[in-house]
C-alpha cells in the first residue's frame, strides 16, 4: 500500500499569510496533497509540484463553473455542510445532499468530508467511501474505534484519510489493525511534526528485509575489471550499505565508505559496489546491473538489521581496479559470489562487524540476503537458471 501525507491549509488554520507558511513547509517537508479552498486553489499551484484538493459548496453550477477554471488536482465536499455538522445530518442518508452531489454524473466532488462525532456520522462516512475516491474522516470524541470500524467495513473503492495532528498520530493511524489508513491529514504548524510525520509515511512503505549469514569458503585475487563506485544523493549511516552480487539470488551486504582511515577521508554517500557485470537491488525489490546505473536512478539502501530506504544515484564512477573473488555458500547448501575491489576500504559485515575485503579469510561468516528466486531483466521469476 502507498501511504500519502495530506496538510490542511484551509481558511480554517488562520489567515493567508499562516496558511502560505504551513503550505511552504509541507511542500519542502514533502507532503503529497495541500487541502484549501477553492479561493486559494491558483495561488498554491504557484508554490511549486504538489497535489492540491479543494473544499468544494457542492451546487452543481458552482462547481461544473470551477471546474472550468481550477486547477485543483481533486474536489471535496462537506465542510460548511452534512460532513462537519454545520447542517444536521438527515437521518436517512440517502436524502444528503453531499451524498447526491458526490452520485451525480458530470462535475462529481472527488471526495468527501466527515468529522464523526457519534455512530451516525460514522455510518453516514461509510456511505460516503462507498461514492468518493478520497473519504477524509476526523475523530472528534473518539480517536481509534471509529478508524478501525471504517478500515473494517471499507474497501479498496476509496482511499481512507485519517484527520491528525502529530507524527504519533499518523503512525497508529498507518497501523490500525495492521491495515491502516490509506493516508492522514496533517494538521499543525509544527515544521518539525510535519518533516517527521513524512518519515513516518516513508518508514510504512519500506520494505524490511531478512538477511543471514553465509560462510567464506574462498576469498581470491584476481586480475583487474572495470568497478563501479556508486555515489547518491543521500549520507548513509555507519550500519547502512547495499546488496550487491553476481548472482541476484545472492547478494552481499557491503557497507558504505563512512569509516575515516588514515589514508582516505570518509565519503559516506558511497558504496564500492564491484564489477560492472554485479547486480545492485533496487526498493522495487528487483536488481540493476551495475553498469546500467546513472545518475536519477533510484537504488535501495540496507542497513545491517535489514531495515531498507531508497536513494537516488548522483553518479555511477568506474574505473579499472585490482578484484578479490569472494565466494560463500548458504546455510542450505547455495553457493554465491561476487567480485569486489581488493583495497582496504571496502568492508562487508561478519560476525564480528564491519571487516574490510582485504582482511577476509575462509570460514568467516558474511552477511547477505538470500532468494530463491532470480531474475529476469532486473524482474523475480521462477525459473531455473544456473549461474556459475
Amino acid at each position: 500500500m502507498t501511504r500519502s501525507v495530506w496538510l490542511k491549509a484551509d481558511s480554517e488554520v488562520g489567515d493567508w499569510e499562516t496558511r502560505k507558511r504551513r503550505i511552504t513547509a509541507g511542500i519542502e517537508a514533502g507532503v503529497d496533497w495541500v487541502l484549501v479552498d477553492e479561493e486559494d486553489v491558483d495561488r498554491v499551484s504557484e508554490f511549486g509540484e504538489i497535489n492540491i484538493a479543494a473544499f468544494t459548496n457542492g451546487d452543481v453550477h458552482v462547481m461544473e463553473a470551477e471546474a472550468e477554471d481550477s486547477e485543483a488536482d481533486a474536489t471535496i465536499v462537506g465542510k460548511d455542510g452534512e460532513g462537519d455538522g454545520t447542517v444536521d445530518l438527515p437521518s436517512d442518508f440517502s436524502g444528503s445532499a453531499d451524498l447526491s452531489t458526490l452520485r451525480q454524473n458530470g462535475a462529481a466532488p472527488d471526495g468527501g468530508y466527515v468529522r464523526i462525532f457519534d455512530e451516525d456520522y460514522e455510518a453516514f462516512a461509510e456511505a460516503v467511501a462507498a461514492e468518493a475516491d478520497f473519504t477524509i474522516v476526523i475523530g472528534e470524541n473518539w480517536q481509534i474505534i471509529p478508524l478501525e470500524n471504517l478500515i473494517a467495513r471499507v474497501g479498496e473503492e476509496t482511499d481512507l484519510i485519517a484527520g491528525v495532528r502529530t507524527a504519533e498520530d499518523a503512525r497508529t493511524a498507518y497501523e490500525t489493525l495492521e491495515l491502516g489508513a490509506d493516508g492522514v491529514l496533517l494538521d499543525t504548524d509544527d515544521v518539525d511534526e510535519i518533516r517527521k510525520t513524512v518519515e513516518v509515511r516513508d518508514e510504512m512503505g519500506r520494505e524490511s528485509l531478512d538477511l543471514e549469514y553465509a560462510e567464506v569458503t574462498a576469498i581470491e585475487q584476481t586480475g583487474s575489471a572495470d568497478r563501479v563506485c556508486i555515489d547518491t544523493g543521500s549520507l548513509m549511516e555507519h550500519d547502512e550499505g547495499m546488496l550487491v552480487g553476481s548472482m541476484a539470488r545472492g547478494l552481499f551486504f557491503v557497507h558504505a565508505e563512512t569509516a575515516e582511515s588514515p589514508y582516505v577521508a570518509s565519503r559516506p554517500f558511497r558504496v564500492n559496489a564491484g564489477a560492472v557485470h554485479a547486480y545492485v537491488r533496487t526498493p522495487d525489490g528487483g536488481t540493476k546491473y551495475l553498469s546500467e546505473l546513472q545518475s536519477g536512478d533510484e537504488v535501495q539502501i540496507v542497513d545491517a538489521n535489514g531495515r531498507t530506504r531508497e536513494a537516488i544515484v548522483g553518479r555511477a564512477k568506474i574505473e579499472k581496479r585490482p578484484m578479490f573473488r569472494v565466494q560463500a555458500q548458504t546455510e542450505d547448501g547455495d553457493r554465491i559470489e561476487t567480485l569486489l575491489q581488493n583495497a582496504e576500504t571496502i568492508k562487508v559485515h561478519t560476525q564480528n562487524g564491519r571487516t574490510a575485503v582485504t582482511d577476509l579469510e575462509p570460514g568467516d561468516e558474511i552477511l547477505i540476503h538470500h532468494e530463491d528466486t532470480a531474475t529476469h531483466f532486473g524482474e523475480r521469476i521462477e525459473e531455473s537458471i544456473i549461474e556459475k
